[in-house]
This record gives C-alpha cells, structure tokens and sequence, in this order.
C-alpha cells in the first residue's frame, strides 16, 4: 500500500471535508508508535499514555501503513530500520500524500552517522530520537511537534471555511450548480497537462471555490439579474474580485490563490477588470482559471442565454481569445487536453 495517491480526478479536501468546521469535541492527542522491538513499544506506550496521550502502537510497516490511512494520527514516532519497508520510505510516503503530509513524523534511530540525518531530512521527518529513548526528551518532542499539528489544523479549518463560504455563493443561483466543482477539476486538470508543480495544481483546485468568494458582498437582485446590469450596478459586481482576495489574504497559506481571485477577470486585450492588465501581466493561474471557467459558463445554461454544445463552444472560444479576450495558446492546450481525456475514456 502506498500513501500516494491522484487528486486531479476528486475534490480538494481541505476544501470539502465539512467535518472539520464543526466544533470539535475535546480528545487525547492520537499518537501512532511503530517500531518492531516489543519492549521499546511497551515502554513508549506507557510513557505516553502517563501523560494523558492516546497511544496506539504497532511492530510492523504494514499494520502501520493501514493505520494511518485508515485514521490519521496527531503524531507518529516511527522506528527507521523494520521489516520490509524503512522508516525513510514510510516517512516520504506520508510527506508525499497531500491527505497526511501535515502530520508530524519522528524518525526513531539507534544510528548515529550524519549520512542517516540527512537521509530522514530528505524524506521529510520533523524531528528526530536517539535510542536509548529518555522520557524527558521524548515529552518535549511530543509536546512541541503537537503544538505545530493543532496550529495547522487551525490553518485547515480556516481554508475550509472560507471555501464554503465560496460553495454558499454557487449556491445563491440555482443555474450555477457544481461550477466549483467543474472548475475546480478543469483547472487542475489543465494546469496538470501544462506541467506545472504540484502547489500550483492545489492553489488552481482552490481557486476553483474561491474565485468568486468577493461575490459573498454582491445583493442577490445583481447576482441572480446576470446581464443588462446598470453602471451603478456593474461597478458594484466588479469589485468582487478585491473583496474575495481581501478576505483571503490573510491566510499565507492562500498566497498562491490571491492572483487566481484578483485577475480571473482580466482580458489579455486589457478590457478586464478589477485592474485592466494586458496578457502577460495576468498571473499564470489567473488565465487558466479565467480559460475553464469561460468554456464552463458557455456549457451552462443560463437565464439569458442556452448552453453551447462542446463544438459550438470550441468555435466561441477561439473567436473570443482571437479577439483578446482569452489566452490563445491556454485555450489551444485546453481543448488538446479534453480530447486526449475523450480518447483515453
């Protein structure tokens, strides 16, 4: 079993898992100990669950493995040389997994040599134990490590807030149904064909929720009218994009969201809004979303307007980028990347 796992194809988590904006209940820190000498695991046990700690433990990767995936610890203490797989690849394996790469990880070792520290850096470990253990320094770790996870945690229910937030706006229109969700794929699906890094496919699978989250400040007799907007009322929907990234400018971890929220709205002919930017000054992300959200709006029916075939879109959207409203080359990709996903099918 490994811990790596696609996340193009469902929704972001953190995005999604309404669970973990419910208050949550007062529990014993969950701690998972894995290490294949009994009396080591016996000892460790103890010693945690003295401090009040739920300690779980286990002697072998496989059951480990299970575990986690089964029910993400708070914390995991993890013996470097086992049976079958290491501590290193089990470590990595975890940092890998977008779902608990969060959760710290402690490399338990009898070795000593400088090379064996730096190969539990290089898969990620969060800090490190020297057998023989002693109580004291095993506490101090465990009470600093699950300080970082419970401020962490904290990040994640504030991102899942602020993107239901953005789920609530989709919802004011009932012709808007599962555009967060169609954009958010598309997007990551697009940026994936387009080689980017794993953070900028997660900021585009985010943005897919929060783009319009600025929306949130717009009165329903301007959200739901969707054309024939007056001045007064255009220069109100048109600040939505600024109210949506001040709302989430706060969060560092939003960072590479912000441009996606700002200029998903800008033109490459300069006609877009909120800062009229001209094609390369509009942030990466910021055009691929402004590409799928485009072909998703033509596919939808609208009060004003029927839903295009694919076809019929394909011919708007390459008139549309033609005329500068789209990026020409993110919009060739596009529809290269839907028909090799057509073909694979």
């Amino acid at each position: 079993m490994s811990f790596q796992d696609g996340t193009s194809d469902r929704k972001d988590e953190s995005c999604l898992d309404m669970r973990k904006i419910l208050p949550a209940r007062r529990r014993s820190p969950r701690i998972l100990v894995v290490d294949d000498n009994p009396d080591v695991v016996l000892l460790m046990q103890e010693l945690l669950a003295s401090r009040g700690y739920d300690a779980v433990a286990l002697s072998n990767t496989f059951e480990a493995e299970a575990e986690i995936h089964r029910h993400p610890p708070d914390l995991i203490l993890l013996d470097v040389v086992m049976p079958g797989k290491s501590g290193y690849e089990i470590c990595r394996e975890i940092k890998e997994n977008p779902a608990t790469r969060l959760i710290p990880v402690v490399l338990i070792t009898g070795l000593s040599d400088r090379e064996d520290k730096l190969r539990g850096i290089e898969a990620g470990a969060d800090d490190f134990l020297n057998k023989p253990i002693f109580a004291e320094e095993l506490f101090a770790r465990v009470k600093s490590l699950l300080k970082l996870k419970e401020f962490t945690d904290e990040l994640e229910s504030a991102e899942t807030v602020l993107c239901t937030l953005g789920l609530s706006v989709e919802a004011r229109d009932p012709y808007t149904e599962g555009h967060c969700d169609r954009l958010a794929r598309y997007a990551s699906d697009l940026g994936g064909h387009l080689g980017l890094d794993n953070e900028s496919l997660v900021a585009l699978r985010r943005g897919g929720y929060l783009h319009d989250l600025g929306k949130i400040a717009v009165p329903d007799e301007i959200l739901k009218k969707g054309s024939n907007l007056t001045a007064a009322e255009w220069e109100i929907m048109k600040k939505h994009p600024v109210t949506g990234e001040t709302i989430c400018k706060p969060l560092r971890s939003l960072r590479l969201v912000l441009p996606i929220i700002r200029s998903h709205h800008e033109h490459p002919n300069g006609s877009g809004y909120p800062d009229g930017l001209r094609r390369g000054e509009i942030p990466l992300l910021a055009r691929v979303l402004q590409v799928v959200d485009a072909y998703d709006a033509l596919r939808t029916a609208r009060p004003y307007k029927p839903a295009l075939s694919h076809e019929q879109s394909v011919i708007t959207m390459h008139d549309e980028a033609h005329a500068g409203l789209w990026d020409q080359e993110l919009v060739s990709e596009f529809f290269d990347m839907l028909t090799r996903q057509r073909q694979v099918a």
